[in-house]
């Protein structure tokens, strides 16, 4: 599986409706952050908007809850029509928060800052759909990749393949088709990109180039 997850945070907001139909004949994943001011120092959007993107289409809407509270809101993003959301291990309340997004029919994600240990949270990710490892600190878009997050991809596969798990790996920041090879190879499947695609006169186009260099990545490493 090689998906690339356009975030929207990149998009004019004046027009996110454009901007997806423009993106969705090469994916079927939109990445939505969400950012709250207080866990993040940034503001973004909400599970209202969400809602509005639902009626426009029907592409795996991706959400990033960059928040200090997501157990007051994963109803709202349930009835908003998120598919998915990835809360922070950085948090707390791990398999609550696995067992409410179970509860209310969406896929659990999450999501892990490039400094967080890997022991603290490996045993949470065969109870996953969804681990998002974090290639810059979040809060920002147009950050440059941080290498080191490659390792706990490594390790995370090893641990999806021996445990038989479905646990999907998505990266989030920086990537390009300069870091998408190197992210592919240590064993991601999703990849979020913003300025990589939206930042672009064709966006469509630039999904399909990171694709491209995925998979040239991808046929390497077998």
């Amino acid at each position: 599986m090689i998906e690339i997850a356009p975030s929207i945070l990149s998009a004019d907001f004046a027009y996110l409706g454009d901007a997806i139909q423009t993106v969705e004949p090469e994916t079927s994943w939109i990445h939505v952050d969400v950012m709250d001011g207080h866990f993040v120092p940034n503001l973004t959007i909400g599970a209202p908007v969400v809602a509005s993107l639902r009626r426009h289409t029907k592409s795996h809407l991706d959400c990033h809850l960059m928040i200090t509270d997501p157990w007051d809101y994963l109803a709202d993003f349930a009835k908003a029509g998120a598919d998915s959301v990835s809360f922070h291990f950085e948090v707390g309340r791990t398999l609550e928060l696995i067992r409410m997004a179970h509860d209310l029919g969406m896929k659990a994600g999450m999501a892990v800052n490039p400094d967080a240990k890997f022991d603290d949270y490996s045993t949470y990710i065969a109870k996953l759909d969804l681990l998002l490892i974090m290639s810059v600190f979040p809060g920002f878009a147009g950050q440059a990749f941080i290498p080191d997050v490659l390792e706990s991809l490594r390790r995370a596969k090893e641990i999806i393949e021996e445990s038989g798990s479905n646990t999907i790996l998505q990266i989030d920041g920086g990537i390009s088709l300069e870091t998408i090879g190197a992210s592919c190879a240590a064993g991601a499947q999703v990849f979020v990109a913003g300025s990589a695609v939206f930042g672009q006169p064709d966006p469509s186009g630039a999904i399909r180039e990171l694709k491209r260099a995925a998979n040239l990545a991808l046929e390497g490493s077998q």
